[in-house]
């Protein structure tokens, strides 16, 4: 097989929802191989606490590519303490003007539970409408059932959960192994 006929690497679903005071990340565990399934347990969402500073941080893509960004982002927290937005901005210059970061293939969403942001590799730094961010093969369908729950009486994680429950039920590339990360504001 050609090494450009070779099936992609899919999955990941990763949300995060900020309602009530509180920032809810959660990404599923499926890991695909074209129509195979690799691993479902995959953990897709992590806490770093660089200098006693939390930050919640969900990946889409390549893991080790996903790994590399989370340990720059790490470095770029350590050196601007307390400061999402500017390590942010920070990890965002580097990865789209340095010849080896360029090559990663990753999303991060990330927060402190103040602010909520999407990373791309194309050098943006997004801050999602209605306090919802979604990423991955499934993004699309979570966003969609969180816009649809937001206004009602469920709490943050509620949301999160629920929406991951249906974009489980639509995306092939998607599961119902949760992590789930909470980090108040």
């Amino acid at each position: 097989m050609a090494q450009n006929e070779f099936p992609g690497w899919h999955g990941t679903t990763i949300i995060g929802v900020r309602k009530g005071g509180q920032v809810v990340v959660a990404g599923d565990g499926q890991v695909s191989l074209g129509q195979t399934v690799i691993k479902g347990s995959a953990r897709k969402v992590r806490r770093l606490s660089p200098g006693g500073y939390d930050v919640v941080c969900g990946f889409a893509g390549s893991t080790a590519d996903a790994f590399t960004l989370l340990e720059r982002l790490e470095a770029k927290l350590e050196a601007t303490p307390g400061q999402l937005q500017r390590a942010s901005v920070e990890l965002a210059k580097d990865w789209r003007t340095d010849k080896y970061l360029q090559k990663l293939e990753a999303m991060l969403i990330v927060t402190d539970g103040k602010e909520l942001y999407v990373i791309t590799g194309a050098g943006d730094v997004l801050e999602p409408e209605h306090g919802i961010a979604a990423i991955g093969s499934g993004g699309n369908y979570a966003l969609a059932a969180a816009r649809a729950m937001i206004d009602s009486d469920q709490s943050a994680e509620d949301i999160a959960r629920k929406a991951m429950s249906i974009a489980a039920d639509i995306c092939v590339y998607t599961n119902g192994n949760l992590t789930v990360e909470t980090i108040d504001g």
